[in-house]
């Protein structure tokens, strides 16, 4: 199993369904899988569900305390180990934490992404929102979806360069990135440390950031030689220690390739006049 093949599969049940707007039917999901979904209001907060096959037919147990778009991911979640065929692989990791994630847990997290914001209706919304913070929470309230989840996909189906970070503990654990910035090779290094200077860290250090920062970018990117300012607006789950963010070019342009270098050939120019003389060398003096 790998990525590709997750969401492929995702995709043929979506071919198979043709659900027509957001919020989909994750009810008509089921029952195209021959699912039968319950309600169990004795599990903990911790237990976001499970699933199981009794005499031929799959049920899945979703845990009624949690909000809706909880139980509607749930429910994405376990059809996924039921159409992937893949065994749970908790490892008593909370279902919240993202560190030591079990690889079938990550295959069905992007099977059930796929579900709850398919590509066909969801990308025609992104293309009229502005990028930002906003943008994304309506989306996810309009599809009944996590922010995190909506962000990842906002950032995947945007039509400029962008990326959606997540970090925990202090740690990068994953970034999704637009099309247009991994063709330019604008590259988020997983598990290493939130930026020095970066809005993000600053909101995890509990400031109040309201608005978008300005900020090099270089400061998130690997091995970037096009230079160039990123926009970042940051969300800190003090709760979880995790932290969200959102990157994007100003007026959605990648700065062309050699640009730093020519900055800074232009920063080797002529000084700034201060009206102060220097002093000849004396190895010029006659």
């Amino acid at each position: 199993m790998d990525d590709i093949t997750a969401e492929f599969r995702a995709r043929q049940l979506l071919a198979a369904v043709k659900p027509a707007a957001i919020p989909v039917s994750v009810e008509a999901y089921a029952a195209h899988v021959g699912a039968v979904i319950r309600l169990q209001r004795d599990l903990g907060p911790e237990e976001p569900g499970w699933s199981f096959q009794n005499k031929g037919k799959h049920y899945i147990c979703i845990n009624a305390n949690d909000l809706p778009e909880r139980q509607r991911f749930t429910v994405c979640h376990e059809l996924a180990h039921i159409v992937l065929g893949l065994p749970s692989e908790h490892n008593g990791t909370p279902s919240w934490s993202s560190v030591k994630r079990a690889p079938n847990e990550i295959y069905c997290d992007i099977f059930a992404a796929e579900l709850l914001l398919p590509a066909n209706l969801t990308q025609p919304l992104i293309a009229q929102a502005d990028i930002g913070f906003r943008s994304i929470d309506d989306l996810a309230a309009r599809a009944e979806a996590s922010f995190s989840m909506t962000g990842s996909r906002f950032a995947v189906l945007a039509r400029g360069p962008c990326a959606f970070v997540f970090s925990e503990r202090g740690t990068i654990r994953y970034a999704a990135r637009s099309t247009f910035l991994r063709d330019a090779k604008g590259w988020i290094a997983p598990r290493s440390a939130i930026p020095r200077g970066s809005v993000s860290e600053r909101a995890r250090a509990g400031d109040t950031c309201e608005g978008p920062g300005e900020i090099a970018a270089d400061m998130w990117l690997s091995d970037w030689s096009r230079g160039g300012s990123l926009l970042e607006q940051a969300r800190h789950l003090q709760k979880w220690d995790q932290t969200l963010t959102l990157l994007w070019f100003e007026n959605e342009e990648i700065p062309a390739p050699g640009t730093a270098k020519r900055d800074e050939q232009d920063g080797e120019g002529l000084a700034e006049l201060d009206g102060i003389l220097p002093w000849p060398d004396k190895k010029r003096r006659r």
